[in-house]
């Protein structure tokens, strides 16, 4: 299907980014049975909440998950990939499936994504690979006593992320989004891992990636600790750099216009707020997208979307706030 490229499409108009996958999982009350079905029936580890298999077990799910992101008017969508890799998989001792996962997501999302496209050409969608961070860290900061800080070679984070990027393209994304980076390291790894793959596949699929902010505690100091690593975020070669995930879209201004001042695309898929004492995220789409518009106003960003939290009703309200404003141009 004849499509214009993504890079045009950006030139033109502000893109729509869909939300949260897992925030829709868990609105069916799935339970353990959902995630064998069909292929991990006498697996002898509990499975419940890896979200990435449902892709195998119940693409029902994820293709309506696509499809109501698709129809609130997201032009972009992720694919069901974000803990796909070798590592993170090793813990629930199904690293020899990755590639399954990462194949069934991206072709589930590129059929979606191409049936949108035949009902309205003049609204392409596309469908970005998911890569998401390691639980595992490069960098001096190791706990071996806490997963999320346990100790990881740059050599096998890189390989773990070369075989997911393989697959996301074999399976057909449009581009590749390594987001929610908390360790620099480990964004390196995944960008290294993205060259040598489309190096070695003659594939050039932009590249988006997006760092979290997760405390802001203390104050300059923590901000100038945040400028410190979207600056070396922002040395990678990729296609866009922004921020995800975090604590809500109403506090992101000042590092967004921090990333604004360079060269490239900056993508925003913020949090519906932070979450209450039962980790519900109560910040409705109106509020939410008012947050949104105060950056469009400002020419900050050029994809935007939502994270942990945001439903199609989120993504509904910002595309209709996106259509308002004028697009923020690139800096030579």
């Amino acid at each position: 299907m004849k499509r214009k490229k993504i890079e045009e499409l950006i030139k033109e108009k502000t893109l729509v980014l869909d939300g949260a996958m897992a925030t829709m999982i868990q609105t069916h009350a799935l339970e353990e049975k959902d995630y064998r079905k069909g292929w991990f029936e006498n697996h002898n580890k509990v499975l419940i909440d890896n979200f990435d298999l449902l892709s195998l077990t119940r693409p029902d799910i994820i293709k309506e998950i696509h499809n109501k992101y698709f129809e609130a008017g997201a032009d972009i969508c992720k694919t069901n990939t974000f803990s796909a890799t070798t590592i993170v998989q090793s813990e629930y001792g199904l690293e020899g499936f990755v590639n399954d996962m990462n194949y069934s997501s991206a072709k589930i999302a590129r059929e979606i994504a191409d049936a949108f496209t035949k009902l309205n050409p003049k609204k392409p969608r596309y469908v970005a690979g998911t890569i998401g961070p390691s639980i595992r860290v490069t960098s001096h900061d190791v706990d071996e006593n806490i997963l999320m800080l346990k100790k990881v070679e740059f050599e096998d984070l890189t390989k773990s992320y070369i075989n997911q990027v393989k697959v996301l393209i074999a399976g057909g994304v449009d581009l590749l989004l390594v987001e929610t980076v908390f360790d620099v390291m480990n964004a390196k790894a995944a960008v290294y891992a993205i060259n040598r793959v489309q190096k070695k596949m003659k594939t050039a699929l932009p590249v988006m990636i997006s760092g979290t902010i997760s405390n802001t505690s203390k104050g300059n100091e923590d901000k100038k600790e945040i400028e410190n690593f979207l600056t070396s975020l922002s040395n990678l070669s990729v296609f866009s750099i922004g921020i995800n995930c975090s604590f809500g879209a109403k506090n992101l201004k000042p590092y967004l216009k921090f990333i604004n001042k360079g060269p490239k695309y900056v993508s925003v898929h913020p949090n519906a707020g932070l979450p209450n004492s039962n980790g519900e995220y109560e910040e409705t789409p109106a509020t939410m997208a008012q947050h949104i518009e105060g950056f469009l106003e400002e020419g900050l960003v050029n994809i935007v979307g939502g994270c942990c939290g945001t439903t199609p009703e989120h993504i509904s309200a910002i595309a209709d706030i996106v259509k308002k404003y004028n697009l923020r141009k690139v800096k030579d």
